[in-house]
């Protein structure tokens, strides 16, 4: 997307990683057979040529997951940046 960029390690952040991230989440107590039914339908979606063209366009990397693996990559992020959060001693307004 931006070629001429460094790499936040070129520029002198070595270990720096953000990555964006978007999912499809559904409310706590929905029917896990409603959950596994949009995660089949998603999965189907995501491998349509016209979506994928989509993606491609924007420079993104469509990735499909499981429930579980949704959950476990959201616990992480939170875990990360409560550490961070901490470690730089932020506080909210």
């Amino acid at each position: 997307m931006l070629p001429d960029t460094p790499t936040a390690a070129e520029a002198g952040l070595p270990g720096f990683e953000v990555a964006a991230t978007y999912g499809v989440l559904a409310p706590a107590g929905t029917p896990k057979a409603v959950v596994a039914r949009l995660n089949a339908e998603i999965a189907k979606i995501l491998q349509m040529p016209d979506v994928r063209a989509k993606f491609d366009q924007q420079g993104v990397i469509p990735m499909h997951t499981t429930p579980e693996q949704t959950t476990q990559h959201i616990r992480g992020e939170v875990a990360k940046w409560a550490k961070v959060i901490q470690q730089a001693n932020v506080k909210a307004d």
